[in-house]
C-alpha cells in the first residue's frame, strides 16, 4: 500500500506557529543597549523566517546572554522560545525541549500567554518526534487550552492540528480525525486556504491509515481543489499522485488513470521530466494490469522517450524489458524484437 503524503518531518505547523511575532518585542527602556538587544532578537526572527536556522540560533544566543545580563525576563523568555522553535526546525528536539521548558517557566511567571502557548506547542511537537506521545498530547492539550482562554482561533486551529498528529502517531486515527475536523471548521471560518489544505491532507492521511478510502478520496479531492487556487504546482502534483494511488487501492483503476493523466499533463507544462516518467510508468502498469496491452505499450514508449532524455540507463533497460513483455502479451513478436 502506498503511504500518501509523506512529510519530511511529519509535522504541519501553520503560519501562526512557525515563528514569533517580532512586533511584540519588549523594550524595557530607552537606552541604546536595550534597543540593541531588541534589534538582535528581531534579527534572529528574520533569519528564522528565511530558514537560516543556524545563523538565527547564533544571533538568538547572543540576545539571550544580553537579556540575562540586564535581568530582562520578558526578553529572556521570548528568546528562549525562539531558540526552541529554531532548534525544532533543525530536528534537534532535545535542545528544542530544553529551551522551550525554560521559556515556559518564565512566560508563566511573567503572564505572557502568547509565549506560553508557543512553548507548549513546541514541546508537544518535539515530544511527538521523540516518540513520547503521552507527553506530546499533554502539552498540545495545554496549548489548546491557552489558545481558547485567550480567544485566539488561529492558535486553536494549530493546536488541534498538532494534537491530531500526536494521536495519529500513536495509532489513534479516530481521535486524530476528530481533532482535524474541529481544526477544519476554524480554517474555513478564517478563510485560510493554506491551513485548510494542510488539515485536509492530514485528515485524509488519518482516514487512509484505517483503510477508509472513500473518505480519504473526499479529503484529497477537496485538497486538490484548494491547491489549484494557490501558487503551488508541486502541491498539485502531489495531490494528483496520491489521489491516483488511493483510487487504485480502492479498486477504481479508471479514476486512477484519470488522475495520473492530469498529473502527466501538469508535469509536461512544468517540464518536470522525473514526474513525467513516474506518471507514465504508473499509467502503463495500470493498463497492463487491466489487460489493455496496446495502451500500456503506448505509455511505455512515451516513458522510454522521457527516460532517454533523463539519460538514466538503468531505467531505460527496465522500460525496454517492460515493452518486450507487453508486446509478447499481444503476440506482437516482431515489435518486441525491436526493443
Amino acid at each position: 500500500m502506498v503511504k500518501p503524503f509523506e512529510d519530511k518531518f511529519g509535522t504541519f505547523v501553520p503560519p501562526s506557529e512557525r515563528g514569533w511575532d517580532s512586533t511584540r518585542i519588549y523594550i524595557a527602556d530607552d537606552s541604546d543597549n536595550r534597543r540593541e538587544i531588541d534589534c538582535l532578537l528581531e534579527k534572529g526572527v528574520e533569519l528564522y523566517q528565511i530558514r537560516n536556522f543556524q545563523e538565527a540560533i547564533k544571533i538568538l544566543q547572543k540576545a539571550l546572554e544580553l537579556y540575562r545580563s540586564h535581568q530582562d525576563l520578558n526578553g529572556e523568555g521570548r528568546t528562549l522560545g525562539g531558540l526552541g522553535i529554531a532548534y525544532y526546525a533543525l530536528g534537534n528536539y532535545s535542545e528544542a525541549i530544553a529551551c522551550s521548558h525554560q521559556s515556559l517557566a518564565i512566560s508563566r511567571q511573567m503572564l505572557d500567554r502568547t509565549t506560553e502557548r508557543q512553548a507548549l506547542s513546541n514541546l508537544g511537537n518535539s515530544f511527538r518526534h521523540l516518540g513520547d506521545y503521552n507527553r506530546s498530547i499533554e502539552y498540545n492539550q495545554q496549548s489548546l487550552s491557552v489558545a481558547r482562554e485567550t480567544q485566539d482561533p488561529r492558535s486553536e486551529m494549530a493546536a488541534l492540528n498538532n494534537l491530531g498528529m500526536a494521536y495519529k502517531a500513536m495509532g489513534d486515527s479516530l481521535h486524530a480525525i476528530h481533532c482535524y475536523q474541529r481544526a477544519l471548521v476554524i480554517a474555513r471560518d478564517q478563510q485560510d486556504l493554506t491551513t485548510e489544505a494542510q488539515v485536509l491532507r492530514n485528515m485524509g492521511n488519518a482516514h487512509h491509515a484505517i483503510g477508509n478510502y472513500t473518505q480519504t478520496i473526499l479529503c484529497y479531492e477537496h485538497l486538490l481543489g484548494i491547491v489549484r487556487q494557490l501558487p503551488n504546482r508541486e502541491a498539485e502534483l502531489q495531490a494528483l499522485k496520491n489521489l491516483a494511488s488511493v483510487c487504485y487501492t480502492a479498486g477504481d483503476p479508471y479514476k486512477a488513470i484519470a488522475y495520473n493523466e492530469q498529473r502527466l499533463a501538469l508535469a509536461r507544462r512544468l517540464k518536470d521530466l522525473r514526474t513525467q516518467a513516474k506518471a507514465l510508468e504508473h499509467l502503463a502498469g495500470i493498463c497492463e494490469n487491466l489487460a489493455k496491452y496496446q495502451q500500456a505499450i503506448d505509455y511505455y514508449e512515451q516513458h522510454l522517450a522521457v527516460v532517454r532524455q533523463l539519460k538514466d540507463a538503468e531505467l531505460e533497460q527496465q522500460t525496454l524489458a517492460n515493452l518486450r513483455t507487453a508486446c509478447y502479451s499481444i503476440g506482437d513478436f516482431d515489435r518486441a524484437s525491436q526493443y
